[in-house]
């Protein structure tokens, strides 16, 4: 079964930066999009930014500015650079990837800024 990896959580003080790299272990063909999304024990799982084949990128408006997302469709690996942190980042951080939108996810891997 095809699931990407993501790696790169951890724990960081406000205003620090981190950044997440995914991958998938069995190449997938005909990947148009890939995603970060998040989510808390309180908050539904939500968009964090996507990147679309030919580099065309959308952000929620909470991390615009401070959230870098690129890709290679072609290795299917996509990374997330998230600079000046805050303690609202603290979340579970899932990677997804797909021909037309999120079809294949990742476990997870956890975030923590701390104030």
């Amino acid at each position: 079964q095809v699931q990407p990896l993501e790696s790169g959580g951890g724990f960081v003080q406000a205003w620090g930066f981190l950044s997440l790299f995914c991958a998938v272990s069995v190449r997938i063909f005909s990947i148009n999009y890939m995603g970060w999304y998040r989510q808390t024990p309180v908050k539904q799982r939500e968009l964090v930014a996507f990147i679309i084949r030919g580099g065309s990128t959308n952000y929620a408006d909470s991390v615009k500015g401070r959230f870098t997302i690129s890709g290679d469709n072609a290795k299917n690996t996509v990374y997330l650079q998230m600079n000046s942190l805050k303690p609202e980042d603290t979340a579970v951080y899932y990677c997804c990837m797909g021909q037309l939108g999120p079809t294949y996810w990742g476990q997870g891997t956890q975030v923590t800024v701390s104030s």
